[in-house]
């Protein structure tokens, strides 16, 4: 074993970490973060309260670090490796099967047992308990109550051993929350206070924590003042290891930040469905669902472009497969909105509905198929990567059919963990019976089961109980994908939900940046809004990511998927609006001395034309503007900084442009009408200590989308000297 360029005293040839590296063939990189992370344990007291931390992307491969970290632990003292999953009877079977998997060398060379808690043998023999130990066990109540049994009545010398607690997924079960009803966030502290109480009547215990979101943990600064009744004492790990991110991870970034790019495959990701389908796929309704009209009713345009992109997608990688003699691989994809049996049940009957409606459109050699086939088949064209070969239409369209006619769908309802435990193959996952899986359920599908070869996610979950601790769910489309696969996915929810998700990336990416390179000592402020309009520092825990803004250095923050009021009503409104303005800039406390256009004025002026501005447009279904948050962080931004400018904001004011509503490229909403070279440039320049506002006065032709008549449109950019923060406008109501 070549571990020349690992600085460790750890013994890296032993009987468990050996096979492991021989099988895994870890990067460099990869034995650092498990030499670490080991060497930490052993050399630094850890708890449930100040654990070690393992931290990595959402669906990034922290299982395969905890298992090399663990093999690496076997062989340097620790005796017994508890493992804590989430509360899923699949999610326990899936790590237990591949534990077993792992470590099967040394599982058959009696080296190590390992055991699901609720499935030990009654009585242990001594021969047995000689062996090293892993256990696998769910965090709820009663395996927590087995584990203390097991620990100190049934085999007492095992709690004098040298234990290692490995905490799966720790985000749920490690934060203590009060005064939620949610029972099954309440039960999570119960079982948080159980763990307490077994790791303190151990003799010798260390305690990993492995997670894509813990930032709630640690990154609140210790020193803030609070108000009485919103005190937060964070908890702090007792050391950090980030698990590195392989090449074929696909995250947020694929989805929520080159989506944004014109032209590149990531940009045709997102279909937008409307909240009325949602709506419709909720509850059973056969007087608003007509089942002969599947194929052709704009009521159900979404999910009709769901199921047929899906199986046009799936055929066209099979096609490439074969063009290649590779594998022809089976293809899975997601509808995930609601928890009810009763939902399901009903999108069940729906689907399947849809389903032979296609068949006997192609019996009767109805055009409608053709049509749905080809508008799938075109959008896919336009994602296609470069010298990769793309099959024809008639080629994509005789595979299509007979899929259909073959039966190669298949339509499944999974929401039991019983249902869940019958589905997983040998290997723990869901099992792919079938070419083509359109899989229907509620949370047992997000609860960490792994899928393989998603291609397509039909999302309606609510947003408005979206937490920071909830991101790992929701994010079923992350992980190890390939572009080829990438390229004829699809991904369909509401902007709403779109929205959320997005916030749900930045703040992800920007507590990780401030944790990996130190901004801000690696603390994020976490500040809310409170009733009377003051801001105070708030518990991560409570923010409602929905109402959420991530706020740092030059970020831009503006409205978007408006329309303009009309014509007749807007002109007599941009009279007041443009008589303002100029009164603004005629009394302002400085003018840039190169440009007359930009201007220092007070914040409450700023924020009553913002006000004024507010009422000349309209809002698409799913987009809106939050003027109350978006001044409160002007408000904030503006007296951050204690400084000669304090309470004042910079107006960057810009005339007669023609910014079309729609871009052509992607027929979404305009989301940039500040230029990067002129205003957007010289607003960050003056964003130093206090923010810019740039403040574009729009011509709004018809020709360009809008209703013919001028309007202004601002874009908010925040200071330079921004720290990192989470800006909540609205948190979880206290009982």
């Amino acid at each position: 074993m070549n571990m020349q360029t690992i600085q460790s005293t750890l013994k890296t040839d032993g009987t468990f970490f050996s096979p492991l590296y021989r099988k895994n063939n870890y990067k460099t990189e990869e034995l650092n973060v498990m030499h670490r992370t080991v060497s930490k344990l052993l050399d630094v007291s850890t708890t449930s309260k100040k654990p070690g931390m393992l931290l990595g992307h959402i669906q990034s491969g922290k299982t395969r670090s905890f298992l090399g970290s663990m093999g690496l632990g076997l062989d340097n003292g620790f005796e017994v490796v508890i493992i804590l999953t989430k509360n899923s009877n699949a999610l326990v079977k899936q790590t237990f099967e591949r534990i077993e998997n792992e470590f099967m060398e040394c599982i058959e060379e009696d080296h190590l047992a390992v055991y699901d808690i609720m499935k030990m043998p009654v009585k242990l023999r001594k021969f047995e308990l000689k062996r090293k130990l892993a256990i696998v066990l769910k965090k709820e109540k009663k395996n927590m109550q087995r584990l203390e049994n097991l620990l100190f009545e049934m085999y007492p010398d095992l709690a004098e051993r040298k234990i290692l607690f490995i905490d799966d997924e720790a985000d749920f079960a490690s934060v203590a929350y009060d005064n939620v009803k949610d029972k099954n966030i309440i039960d999570l502290k119960v079982i948080a206070g159980q763990i307490d109480q077994i790791r303190a009547r151990l003799e010798d215990a260390a305690y990993l924590q492995v997670t894509a979101t813990p930032y709630s943990l640690y990154l609140q600064p210790d020193d803030m003042t609070v108000h009485e009744h919103k005190a937060f004492q964070p908890k702090r790990p007792a050391f950090t290891e980030l698990v590195p991110v392989h090449d074929k991870y696909i995250g947020g970034e694929m989805y929520f930040e080159k989506s944004k790019e014109d032209g590149h495959m990531a940009s045709y990701l997102y279909h937008e469905i409307s909240e009325e389908e949602l709506e419709i796929l909720r509850k059973s309704d056969k007087r608003k669902v007509k089942v002969n009209h599947l194929l052709t009713g704009e009521r159900y345009e979404g999910i009709r472009s769901a199921l047929i992109h899906f199986i046009v997608g799936s055929k066209i990688r099979n096609i490439q497969q074969e063009r290649k003699e590779q594998r022809v691989e089976k293809y899975a994809f997601i509808m995930h909105t609601i928890t009810t049996k009763a939902a399901h049940q009903w999108q069940e009957e729906v689907m399947l509905h849809m389903e032979e409606q296609l068949r006997e459109a192609i019996r009767k050699d109805d055009p409608i198929f053709d049509q749905l086939i080809r508008t799938a088949y075109q959008d896919f064209v336009r994602s296609q990567i470069k010298d990769i070969y793309f099959p024809s239409f008639d080629e994509v369209l005789s595979n299509v059919r007979e899929a259909i006619v073959e039966e190669e769908l298949l339509i499944e309802i999974v929401n039991s963990e019983q249902d869940v435990d019958n589905l997983l193959d040998k290997s723990g996952e869901l099992k792919l019976r079938t070419p083509l899986n359109f899989f229907i359920g509620g949370q047992i599908l997000d609860r960490g089961i792994t899928i393989k070869n998603l291609i397509g996610f039909y999302y309606g979950r609510n947003p408005q109980k979206f937490q920071q601790d909830t991101v790992l769910q929701h994010s079923r489309m992350y992980g190890a994908r390939p572009l080829e696969d990438i390229a004829v996915t699809r991904f369909y929810t509401t902007k709403r939900i779109y929205s959320v998700m997005e916030q749900m990336h930045e703040f992800d990416t920007e507590l990780r940046r401030a944790f990996e390179f130190g901004a801000n000592s690696g603390e994020v402020v976490f500040i809310q809004k409170d009733m009377d309009n003051t801001i105070l520092p708030c518990n991560p825990n409570k923010i409602l990511l929905s109402s959420v803004q991530m706020l740092k250095p030059g970020k831009r923050m503006l409205p978007t998927g408006f329309q303009t009021i009309p014509k007749s009503y807007l002109q007599r409104e941009m009279k007041k609006l443009d008589k303002y303005v100029e009164t603004m800039k005629r009394t302002a406390k400085a003018i840039h001395p190169k440009d007359a256009r930009c201007f220092l004025v007070k914040k409450e002026k700023v924020q009553e034309l913002l006000e004024m501005i507010y009422q000349t447009y309209e809002f698409k279904e799913g987009y809106g503007w939050d003027l109350e948050t978006y001044c409160s962080v002007m408000n904030y931004l503006s007296e951050e900084m204690d400084t000669n400018r304090k309470g004042h904001v910079w107006v960057v004011l810009r005339q007669n442009r023609n910014m079309a509503r729609i871009r052509k490229s992607t027929g979404r909403f305009e989301d940039a009408p500040d230029t990067k070279q002129d205003e957007l440039k010289i607003a960050r320049n003056l964003a130093r200590v206090v923010p810019s506002l740039i403040l574009i006065r729009q011509n709004g032709a018809e020709e360009q989308g809008w209703r013919g008549g001028a309007f202004y449109w601002p874009v908010m950019v925040a200071p330079e000297e921004t720290k990192t923060t989470v800006f909540a406008g609205k948190g979880i109501k206290e009982k």
